[in-house]
């Protein structure tokens, strides 16, 4: 019997690998000025539920929060591992890498997609994390800047896909023991989740 830290005898390779959600600076001062931030939130509610009901860590920083705000209150950071302020673009500060194991996969949301997603991505392919680029997660004031930060992130190595794919791809099999929460989850949120890509994958 497989004894791992999810309690299923059928866990994926993926999920024994515990990959990490990182929540990038999706604060309230760039609520009405990222391009579908309602959606970038919704995305980043259901990864966070999703992580919650599989048991994978989250880690969630803020960009200067004294000036910029706090975590927008819509999204549950209370499992966060870590859960800090930073100056710095990418989320690759010393208090992720003491929390980090090494060559964990990480999947990312947040904002902006040109700049902390970014620099972000790159540090962690730079130090051999596979990235998942959450398509309808991620944005930037100018919708412009996301297809082509995204073209450059896929060709130094990241994965671009959309929450769901992931989610399934974590899961990996119907019988875990998760599946039937996770599964009531995306269908709750099917409209929602449509809507999402509707506005900020179907350009990439």
């Amino acid at each position: 019997m497989d004894n791992n830290a999810t309690g299923s005898t059928n866990t994926s390779d993926m999920l024994r690998l515990r990959p990490a959600l990182f929540v990038c600076d999706i604060q309230e001062k760039f609520r009405n000025v990222i391009f579908g931030f309602p959606e970038v939130v919704s995305t980043s509610r259901r990864l966070l539920k999703a992580a919650s009901i599989l048991n994978l860590p989250v880690y969630v920083t803020t960009q200067n929060r004294a000036k910029l705000g706090n975590t927008v209150p819509e999204l549950d950071c209370s499992r966060a591992v870590v859960n800090t302020d930073k100056t710095k673009f990418s989320m690759m500060v010393s208090e992720v890498r003491q929390h980090l194991p090494k060559g964990t996969p990480v999947a990312i949301v947040g904002i902006e997609s040109h700049v902390c997603v970014l620099q972000t991505t790159l540090d962690l392919l730079k130090e051999g994390h596979p990235v998942y680029l959450i398509a309808d997660g991620v944005s930037s004031a100018n919708k412009e800047e996301k297809p082509i930060a995204l073209r450059r992130l896929a060709q130094a190595g990241a994965t671009v896909t959309s929450s769901e794919s992931f989610i399934f791809e974590v899961m990996g099999d119907a019988s875990i023991d998760q599946f039937r929460k996770v599964s009531s989850l995306i269908k709750e949120e099917k409209e929602i989740n449509q809507k999402g890509l509707e506005t900020l994958a179907s350009r990439l």
